[in-house]
């Protein structure tokens, strides 16, 4: 049984993609608003897919379904940055409804994939 690579994954490339495009918007945005809004968006936006490649390098079950727990926690915190980043006029109404369509695109499957790693046999 050939095994996907993690980089592969369907839910890593997605990940990736959310962050490379907020990364390619706050880029632009002044000093200001990158150095406090911006890395927090682009941290938080980047663990997303940091926290599910990592989860696959664990060994134990728990400690997969850990990481992905935290994923999912970044998941929640992107939101939370893009409402203030939308509040504060940082990014356009159509922006925000990309990023926020693009996320919870993202949430089902990474539940799925939660699901999937918690049934793994130890």
């Amino acid at each position: 049984m050939a095994f996907e690579r993690t980089e592969d994954l369907r839910i890593v490339r997605e990940a990736e993609d959310i962050a490379d495009k907020i990364w390619d918007e706050i880029i632009n945005w002044n000093h200001f608003v990158k150095d406090t809004i911006g890395k927090q968006l682009v941290k938080s936006a980047d663990s997303i897919g940091a926290n599910i490649v990592e989860s696959q390098g664990r060994f134990h079950p728990k400690d997969v379904t850990n990481f992905l727990y935290m994923s999912r926690g970044s998941l929640s915190e992107v939101k939370y940055w893009l409402r203030r980043s939308a509040k504060r006029q940082l990014l356009s109404k159509e922006k925000y409804e990309e990023f926020i369509d693009k996320i919870d695109n993202l949430a089902p499957q990474l539940n799925a994939f939660i699901n999937v790693q918690k049934k793994r046999k130890s």
